[in-house]
């Protein structure tokens, strides 16, 4: 069985299409009912649909996970997002055995961006 996609409420798909676009590497698929749905598309075949929803609740430690290829890749993405004014960005610090970040979005999902270590097995 594989997972298909994720479909998350947001109070403003247009804006969080275009941030998953500009940021992200998302592609736009689709959208329906005048930005009440989008369909994006990402690498390695991830597909998240994001439906509006003007009050969306999440629980505190839901979240999105970005892996990058090494601890360059996790600095330049934050430094990339700090230039464009994102707000909700924490300091780049170390997350599980790498270099990470948070990001709080304006639409309501926090995002983190990291790069782990290849696990060893004995």
């Amino acid at each position: 069985m594989q997972l298909n996609h994720l479909d998350l409420s947001v109070p403003d798909v247009a804006a969080a299409s275009a941030f998953l676009s500009r940021h992200f590497g998302f592609t736009l698929l689709q959208t329906k009912g005048n930005h009440g749905m989008a369909v994006l598309a990402g690498d390695g075949g991830v597909v998240l649909v994001l439906t509006r929803y003007q009050e969306p609740s999440y629980p505190k430690t839901f979240h999105i996970g970005f892996l990058v290829g090494d601890a360059a890749a996790v600095s330049a993405k934050h430094a990339e997002l700090e230039a464009a004014g994102v707000n909700g960005l924490s300091p780049l610090q170390e997350m599980r055995g790498g270099p990470g970040f948070y990001c709080a979005t304006d639409w309501g999902i926090l995002l983190e961006v990291a790069h782990r270590a290849p696990l060893r097995v004995a």
